[in-house]
């Protein structure tokens, strides 16, 4: 019983969101000799409702609960976001494919790698990431992830 409560409370979220996108792309979709409407709002309303778009020359992406590899985790000084910057590098030069977040989320300075659905994914490359010898503190840590459409 519990299961399908969940399972209809998921339909009705996703419902949900394809409504509000179907609403904003009806609302600026052309129609001749009724004008256009243009709609600005802050990117982050876009991505509440599962509706990313690109800047220019950006990919497409969806955001949606995941995993990233915490590679460094400091305190909130230059010297932390210093290190935290050395380390994205590092991480760039092993793995550039790799996607690679360095942030302030207080008190400390993240660098936060990779774009991981499973927890499996994110262990096969924090184990890779070790290999190296370079990264020695990492860890998985659940967080919103960028998935390119």
């Amino acid at each position: 019983m519990r299961k399908l409560v969940l399972f209809v409370l998921l339909l009705l979220l996703v419902g949900a969101g394809a409504q509000a996108q179907g609403i904003i792309r009806s609302l600026e979709r052309t129609v001749p000799g009724q004008g256009k409407v243009t709609i600005h709002q802050d990117p982050r309303i876009e991505a509440l409702i599962g509706m990313e778009r690109p800047a220019t020359g950006e990919q497409k992406v969806i955001k949606t609960s995941g995993f990233r590899i915490q590679a460094y985790a400091g305190n909130n000084t230059r010297q932390a976001k210093n290190d935290a910057d050395r380390v994205a590098s590092r991480v760039k030069e092993y793995f550039p494919e790799l996607s690679v977040y360095t942030s302030f989320i207080s008190p400390r300075w993240l660098c936060r790698v990779g774009d991981f659905r499973s927890i499996e994914e994110a262990d096969a490359m924090m184990r890779r990431l070790k290999a190296t010898g370079m990264f020695k503190e990492v860890s998985i840590v659940r967080d919103q992830i960028n998935i390119p459409l």
